[in-house]
């Protein structure tokens, strides 16, 4: 609804701005947070979220408070930094960037296979290198599966449990699985630099969110895990895992048969005959 402000201009009558929501959705994840970290958390979450109800509410209630909004008419001009390129029309479509090639399932799945074989090495050489022990590595990581084990010593970390092998072997399983179809998925998208992405780019943003992220995920993890160890091994699996996802042929695509068939089998008519006509029309003229 248009209003006629103090000023003179016409306003828009809108609801007045409250952080109160966001207040509330922050007590609420940090209630949810409490549950898997400690009471503290939670107790903290409980005020924010009380707190932002009783200021929600007295925003709204007995009367919804509202603000006037002057409409100021901004000419916004729409610049673009992209060059305009001229294709040739195939077929009187439009030319289009199309993925005709890619690395199969198969391949991500083998090259997530490879790559988590390969990591095991840098593993258990930090195990045995810190805490002479072949089991220390595997039981850190599963540990952030079970909440027994979050206040347990490093000798206990350093022995074998056969709970903490299979809880290990599953979840690092998995990982290497999932990174490996992530790599035979984007490793086509860098042809010219696949080593870069997979080797060094790809591992380091990983270990980047890990590390952001870490303290809520897994708090046993976020204590013990020693970065200097943790991001090379990760760069050691990027390494083999683009090795090996880059060592077998991409396959054809649907938008491959979806080609006329003069380009898949490389002739390119279609592409020369506009430029034939305008070279005829040039020499008529």
């Amino acid at each position: 609804m248009e209003h006629k402000s103090e000023s003179g201009l016409n306003a828009v009558h809108l609801p007045a701005p409250t952080a109160w929501p966001m207040v509330l959705a922050l007590g609420i994840a940090l209630i949810v947070t409490g549950l898997v970290t400690s009471v503290a958390v939670s107790l903290l979450g409980l005020v924010l979220s009380v707190a932002a109800t009783v200021g929600w509410f007295r925003t709204v209630l007995p009367a919804e408070a509202h603000v006037m909004v002057p409409i100021v008419d901004d000419q916004i001009p729409v610049v673009s930094a992209r060059h305009a390129i001229q294709h040739l029309p195939i077929g009187g479509i439009p030319r289009r960037l199309l993925p005709v090639e890619a690395f199969s399932i198969k391949n991500g799945l083998e090259g997530g296979v490879a790559g988590g074989i390969a990591m095991v090495v840098p593993a258990t050489l930090f195990s045995v290198l810190k805490y002479h022990s072949l089991w220390y590595a595997m039981n850190l990581m599963a540990a952030g599966g079970f909440v027994s084990w979050a206040g347990q010593s490093d000798s206990f970390l350093a022995q074998f449990h056969l709970q903490g092998l299979l809880a290990a072997l599953a979840i690092h399983a998995v990982a290497s699985l999932l990174v490996g179809l992530l790599y035979g998925a984007m490793l086509p998208m860098f042809p010219r630099w696949p080593i870069l992405t997979a080797g060094f780019l790809a591992p380091l943003l990983w270990s980047g969110l890990l590390f952001s992220t870490l303290g809520f995920i897994s708090p046993i993890l976020n204590e013990r895990i020693d970065w200097y160890w943790f991001v090379p091994s990760q760069v050691f699996f990027g390494l083999v895992c683009g090795f090996v996802v880059n060592l077998h042929a991409k396959v054809r695509t649907r938008q491959f048969q979806a080609l006329p068939f003069a380009l898949r089998a490389g002739l390119h008519s279609s592409m020369d005959e506009p430029q034939e006509e305008t070279r005829n029309e040039g020499h008529e003229e």
